[in-house]
C-alpha cells in the first residue's frame, strides 16, 4: 500500500490490464461500498483483475470485483462479487455508452486508491489486445530489462 504526498492512498492496482488492453482514455470515478466492503477494501483486500465495467438503465457498474467478506463484521456481510455501482456524473456516463458503442471498446478499472478518505476507481476506455500485441509488449518489456541489466553491468 503505498501512499504519496497528494493525499492518494493506492489500495490495488490491475496490471493484468495493461498487458490485455490499449488504453484510450482514462477516468475516476467514485464507487458505492457497504461498511463490511469498505472494512475489507482498507485492509487491502481487493481483487480487480478480472473486473470490467458496463452500462444498466443508465449507469455504470463494477462487474466480477472480489471483496472478501469481512471477518468481524456481524451476521449481515455483503456478497463478495456483487455488482458495485460507479459514480459518474450523468455526461460521462453518456460520452461512455457512445465510446462502448464503438466496436471492441470496453471499460476496465485499472487501480483503485483513497482519495481524501473516499474510495475511488481508476477506469480506461480500452481495446483489447490480440495475441501477437501481447506477444510484442512482452518482447519490448523483456528487451528494456536486458539493456538496464547490461548497462549495469557495463558501468
Amino acid at each position: 500500500m503505498n501512499k504519496s504526498t497528494s493525499g492518494i492512498k493506492i489500495i490495488t492496482i490491475n496490471r493484468k490490464a495493461s498487458f490485455n488492453f490499449f488504453f484510450k482514455e482514462i477516468l475516476e470515478a467514485g464507487i458505492v461500498l457497504k461498511g463490511s466492503e469498505i472494512k475489507s477494501v482498507r485492509d487491502g483486500k481487493i481483487n480487480i483483475a478480472e473486473s470490467y465495467a458496463v452500462e444498466k438503465e443508465g449507469e455504470i457498474f463494477l462487474i466480477n470485483s472480489h471483496i472478501p467478506i469481512y471477518k468481524q463484521a456481524s451476521y449481515s456481510n455483503h456478497n463478495p462479487y456483487s455488482e458495485r455501482k460507479l459514480l459518474f456524473n450523468k455526461r460521462e456516463i453518456n460520452k461512455l455508452i457512445g465510446k462502448m458503442n464503438e466496436d471492441g471498446l470496453t471499460l476496465v478499472p485499472t487501480k483503485m486508491y483513497f482519495k481524501k478518505g473516499k474510495a475511488k476507481v481508476e477506469i480506461a476506455v480500452a481495446k483489447g489486445k490480440k495475441q501477437f500485441d501481447k506477444r510484442q509488449t512482452k518482447k519490448t518489456k523483456d528487451w528494456n530489462r536486458e539493456k538496464a541489466r547490461y548497462f549495469r553491468r557495463s558501468s
